[in-house]
């Protein structure tokens, strides 16, 4: 696994040594790259209309996306630890069903 400490060197993404995040935020912004890449994903938009969306460079976009996929494993161990975060605060997060 590729972690954000690894030499590679990201000219769009930086650590943030004050979250308990160890995955990249975009420079500047309170926003992680797996949020870039994860809304791409989830509405089915391109590269472009995400950098659109985000006011962010495509360059920027297509380097979340780069670092989203060579770290997935890091990605998936922080989601599993905040859901149960949120679960052991009761917190639901399954959608309700309308009846």
């Amino acid at each position: 696994m590729t972690t954000p400490t690894s030499k590679t060197q990201w000219q769009y993404l930086e650590s943030r040594p004050d979250s308990w995040r160890k995955q990249l935020y975009m420079k500047g912004r309170k926003l992680t790259a797996f949020t870039v890449w994860s809304d791409m994903i989830v509405n089915e938009m391109s590269p472009e209309e995400v950098a659109d969306s985000k006011d962010l460079l495509i360059a920027a976009v297509k380097e979340a996306i780069a670092y989203c996929e060579t770290n997935r494993e890091l990605l998936e161990l922080e989601a599993k630890a905040e859901r149960r975060y949120l679960e052991e605060r009761g917190i639901d997060l399954e959608p309700k069903i309308a009846h």
